[in-house]
């Protein structure tokens, strides 16, 4: 019976990680400049291999592949993000001009201090 539940929880996980990383797909496929594209992927492609990382870690059973899992997780969450404004930062420097459906440039014109 706890295998059967812990076995459909992997399955659960590893469904919602496939669709964050099919959701981070299409967006860099979808999307129309690449700030908006490396947004997709820096949120949702995080998300889902993050979510199968955890799956992975689960459906070892030991402990140390989960502790190794585990920290991976919080390491790709923690990082993947930053270096994706990193990289935004650098292509706004090169010069990637943003899409014709942006509204606001903040960094252009930045927002009033409150």
């Amino acid at each position: 019976m706890i295998a059967m539940l812990m076995d459909t929880l992997i399955a659960l996980i590893v469904l919602l990680g496939a669709l964050f990383a099919l959701a981070a797909a299409i967006g860099l496929n979808r999307l129309p400049d690449v700030y908006s594209r490396m947004h997709a992927a820096s949120k949702a492609g995080t998300v889902g291999s993050a979510l199968m990382l955890l799956a992975v870690g689960l459906h070892a059973g030991d402990l140390a592949t989960l502790a190794r899992a585990l920290a991976g997780f919080f390491f790709f969450v923690l990082t993947a993000p930053v270096s994706a404004h990193l990289l935004a930062m650098a292509a706004r420097r090169a010069g990637y001009p943003l899409a014709s459906q942006s509204v606001v440039d903040e960094i252009k014109n930045p927002p009033e201090s409150i």
